[in-house]
């Protein structure tokens, strides 16, 4: 594996994370099975986490950032999706932690409170960190 390797397994891990969060969804809204939700949402952290850590290393040690060159309505597309899901994805980083917190404390009401806007969020951002790759690697 090379760090050219790794804008793929980012988006692999997003995508995953995604998924992971359908299913903890599932599992608590629709099976009422909170040990299946709790099992689903550790392992969209653990995803998640892995997916920063990925970017992190990939980002310090790429050097020069990939350019976005197609032009016309794409472009604007792009953009618009990177201009959301960046500072959307910077924010969530402390609610997930809080949520998390309230969650292992059994604060369940403090947790709803937070994952009923930030589950959207965190999804929200796994699926458009697919698409910016997609965008990004598949369309130039």
């Amino acid at each position: 594996m090379t760090i050219e390797n790794l804008p793929a397994i980012n988006a692999t891990l997003n995508g995953i994370a995604g998924v992971l969060l359908f299913c903890g969804w599932w599992a608590i809204k629709k099976k009422k099975n909170p040990q299946l939700h709790r099992a689903f949402m550790g392992a969209a952290l653990v995803s998640s986490a892995l997916f920063l850590t990925c970017y992190l290393y990939y980002h310090y040690n790429a050097g020069a950032m990939t350019k976005f060159t197609p032009e016309g309505l794409i472009r604007y597309v792009y953009f618009t999706i990177l201009a959301t899901h960046v500072p959307l994805a910077a924010l969530m980083v402390p609610f997930i932690l809080a949520a998390v917190w309230f969650a292992a404390r059994k604060q369940f009401d403090r947790h709803v409170k937070i994952v009923r806007w930030l589950w959207p969020v965190w999804m929200y951002v796994s699926v458009t960190g697919v698409i910016i790759y997609i965008m990004l690697y598949h369309l130039q």
